[in-house]
C-alpha cells in the first residue's frame, strides 16, 4: 500500500515594464523588498476536492460535451458516458480485491483505456503509477517492485513492444495462474494483469481482458462508487510520476488528489479551456499528460483529442484539422516537428487560439515559427517539475508578446517562490539562483525514499528544484538553465540555454543543443549538436561558418568550438532531449576523426 506508507519531510532581466503593466497589475502578489521572494495568494480559494469528485461535478455541469476522442481507436466519450465507464473500472478493480492506497500501474501508449483506468483508479481510492511505455524488461520489473504495483493495465503490444510478454518473461509466474489470482515470490504484490487486447480477443494465459474487468462489477457496485467518493481524502495520494533522471534508476514522485485538482483548476483558468478542443501531443502517462492536459480539460470541461498512440506529426495536423481543435499540447521538440511537417504538407488547420509549451526550455525562435507556419494566435508557457505537479509558472491571459519570448509565464495561483544562492540566502530581483518553491502543488515524497525526500525538501518544506532562475518582482521569470549543467569554460560560466537560443535563430538550424566536453587547458568546451534544414550541406557548416555568423552578436567564448551536425536527438518518451547520450556522440566523432587524420 501506498497510502500512509510514505516517510518523508513533508537576454537579460525583464525589463519592458510598461508592455508588461496590463499583464501583471491585477494580481494578487506579495514580495519582499529588493528580495526574489513572492507569494502569489490568488484571487480564488483553494479547492478541497478528490479528484473523482472533480469528475462527477465535471459530468453534471458538461455533461454532454466530449471528454476524449481517439482518432486512432475511433473512439469517442462525453463526460456523462466517462463517468460510467470509469465507475466500471473502479467497480472491477475493487472486484480484484484492490484496497485503499494500492498501485495500480499504468503502462501504454495514449489510448483510452489509459485515460479511463487513470480516473477508475481515483474513483477507487487507489493510486495510478504512470509508466514509460518504452520501458524494457529490467525497467519495467524495477517500477513493479518500487511501489509494490498489485495490477497492471496494458495494451498486449504497440510497435514492436509485447507488453504482456515482457510481463510473462520477468514474472513466469503469470502464465500458470488463474487470472486475477497470480502469486508470485519475485513480485509478492502482484495480483492481476490486465490487457487490452481489443484487435485479436486472444485469450492470454494468466491475464484478464479490459473488457472482463469492465463487466466485473455489478450494477450495484458500480454505484456504490460514487458513494465512496465523500471516504477518500483529497491529501491522500493519487498518482506516482517517476522521474526522468538522467543517472541512476528514476524516483517515484507520489502525488495527491488535492495537487492534481488545483494545479489541472489553475491551468484551466489560465489557459482559458472552457469549451476547448485540445490536440494532445503528449504523453498520457507524464506530467504533462495527467497534469497539464487531463485535469485542466476535465475541470473546464474541455475536449482532448487523441491524434495517435505515440507522437506522430502529420496525425496531429489531420487531427487538428479534422476535428477543429482550437488549443495544442506539445515540448518545444514536438512543436519543431509539427511545424516542418505543415511545411511539407500545408494541412489547412483552422483557427488556432493557443499552443501551449512545456517540458522544456523552449527559443524565441520557435515560438516565431509556431505563430507564423501553423497560425496560432497566441503561444503560451508553462514550467514545472513532476514533483510539482507539473506547474510553477504559466502564461497570463492578453499578456504583451514580450512576456512569452521573454519568459516562462508568471507564477501560479498560491504558492510560493524565492530565489537563492549557495548559501540559501535571497538574491536580489534579476540576479540567478536555485528556484525554490512551496505551495499546495509540492509532491508528498519520493515513494521509499526519505533520503531523497529530504534532499529535495528543506525542513521548511521549501523545495529545491535545482533549476538557475532568474526571478523579477512582477512574478514573472525565466530558466537560466540547470545548475549541475553549467559549462565552466576557462573559468566564464555559460548556461547552454543562451547559447542554444541563439543558434536556434540561424536560418539554417532546425533545432540545435549544447554540452560541455573536456578540455586539457580550459576544462571545459562547448560543443554544438545541430539538425539542420533540408537542403544544407553538413560540411559547409563549420566552427568557422558559426564564429562569422556569431560576430557582433554572442561573445566569444559562448561561440561552440566543436559543431556536430546530427539527424535526430536521442529523446525520451515525453519529447525531451537525453543530453548524456550526446557526450559519447562527441566521443565518436573525435576518435573518428583521430583514425582518420
Amino acid at each position: 500500500m501506498l497510502n500512509g506508507k510514505l516517510k518523508c519531510v513533508t537576454t537579460s532581466v525583464l525589463r519592458r515594464k510598461t508592455a508588461f503593466h496590463r499583464a501583471f497589475s491585477s494580481l494578487n502578489i506579495i514580495g519582499s523588498g529588493d528580495q526574489s521572494y513572492i507569494h502569489h495568494i490568488g484571487k480564488e480559494p483553494l479547492i478541497y476536492r478528490n479528484v473523482g469528485q472533480q469528475l462527477q461535478l465535471t459530468a453534471s455541469q458538461y455533461g454532454s460535451n466530449e471528454a476524449i476522442v481517439s482518432c486512432h481507436e475511433d473512439k469517442r466519450y462525453t463526460f456523462q458516458n466517462l463517468l460510467v465507464e470509469v465507475d466500471r473500472v473502479a467497480a472491477g478493480l475493487r472486484k480484484l480485491g484492490l484496497q485503499r492506497g494500492d498501485a495500480v500501474g499504468l503502462w501504454s501508449p495514449n489510448y483510452v483505456h489509459w485515460y479511463i483506468s487513470m480516473l477508475g483508479a481515483a474513483r477507487a481510492g487507489l493510486v495510478s503509477v504512470g509508466i514509460n511505455p518504452a520501458y524494457q524488461n529490467s525497467e519495467m520489473e524495477y517500477c513493479l517492485k518500487k511501489v509494490d504495483i498489485k495490477a497492471i493495465i496494458a495494451p498486449e503490444s504497440f510497435k514492436s513492444t509485447n507488453y504482456y510478454e515482457i510481463l510473462r518473461d520477468i514474472c513466469p509466474d503469470i502464465a500458470h495462474a488463474e487470472p486475477g489470482r497470480i502469486k508470485s515470490d519475485k513480485f509478492p504484490h502482484l495480483r492481476a494483469v490486465i490487457i487490452n487486447n481489443a484487435a485479436s480477443q486472444e485469450r492470454l494465459k494468466g491475464a484478464l481482458s479490459f473488457n472482463e474487468l469492465l463487466d466485473m462489477g455489478s450494477a450495484e457496485e458500480q454505484a456504490q462508487i460514487g458513494k465512496l467518493q465523500h471516504t477518500i481524502q483529497p491529501e491522500s495520494p493519487c498518482n506516482v510520476q517517476f522521474t526522468s533522471g538522467t543517472t541512476g534508476n528514476p524516483k517515484a514522485a507520489l502525488l495527491s488528489h488535492l495537487n492534481f485538482v488545483n494545479n489541472g483548476m489553475h491551468v484551466a483558468n489560465r489557459n482559458e479551456l472552457e469549451g476547448e478542443r485540445i490536440c494532445v501531443q503528449v504523453p498520457l502517462f507524464h506530467a504533462f499528460g495527467v497534469g497539464i492536459t487531463i485535469m485542466a480539460a476535465m475541470c473546464k470541461g474541455a475536449a482532448m483529442v487523441l491524434p495517435a498512440a505515440g507522437f506522430a506529426p502529420a496525425d496531429s495536423l489531420q487531427a487538428i484539422s479534422k476535428e477543429r481543435c482550437t488549443v495544442i499540447h506539445g515540448t518545444p521538440t514536438m512543436y519543431v516537428d509539427l511545424i516542418a511537417a505543415q511545411r511539407e504538407l500545408a494541412v489547412p488547420l483552422g483557427k488556432i487560439k493557443k499552443a501551449i509549451t512545456g517540458g522544456a526550455t523552449v527559443s524565441p525562435q520557435l515560438i516565431l515559427d509556431v505563430k507564423q507556419v501553423l497560425g496560432v494566435e497566441r503561444m503560451h508557457s508553462v514550467y514545472g517539475l513532476t514533483e510539482t505537479t507539473a506547474v510553477v509558472f504559466q502564461s497570463i491571459p492578453g499578456e504583451a508578446e514580450d512576456c512569452v519570448l521573454d519568459s516562462v509565464g508568471h507564477v501560479t495561483d498560491h504558492i510560493e517562490i524565492k530565489v537563492v544562492n549557495e548559501q540559501g540566502h535571497l538574491v536580489p530581483f534579476g540576479q540567478p539562483g536555485e528556484l525554490c518553491v512551496r505551495g499546495y502543488l509540492t509532491m508528498l515524497g519520493y515513494h521509499g525514499d526519505a533520503e531523497k525526500t529530504e534532499e529535495i525538501y528543506g525542513s521548511d518544506k521549501w523545495l529545491h528544484t535545482g533549476d538557475k532562475f532568474i526571478l523579477d518582482r512582477n512574478g514573472y521569470g525565466r530558466i537560466v538553465g540547470r545548475i549541475k549543467d553549467m559549462i565552466i569554460r576557462g573559468g566564464e560560466n555559460i548556461f547552454p540555454k543562451e547559447v542554444e537560443d541563439f543558434l536556434n535563430g540561424h536560418p539554417q538550424v532546425v533545432e540545435a543543443h549544447v554540452i560541455g566536453v573536456p578540455d586539457e587547458r580550459l576544462g571545459e568546451e562547448l560543443c554544438a549538436f545541430v539538425r539542420l534544414e533540408a537542403g544544407v550541406d553538413p560540411k559547409t557548416f563549420t566552427r568557422d561558418s558559426l564564429k562569422a555568423y556569431s560576430k557582433g552578436k554572442i561573445a566569444h567564448f559562448k561561440v561552440p568550438f566543436y559543431v556536430v551536425p546530427v539527424d535526430s536527438f536521442p529523446k525520451t518518451t515525453s519529447g525531451k532531449v537525453q543530453k548524456f547520450k550526446l557526450l559519447p556522440q562527441y566521443t565518436d566523432k573525435i576518435n573518428t576523426q583521430a583514425l582518420n587524420a
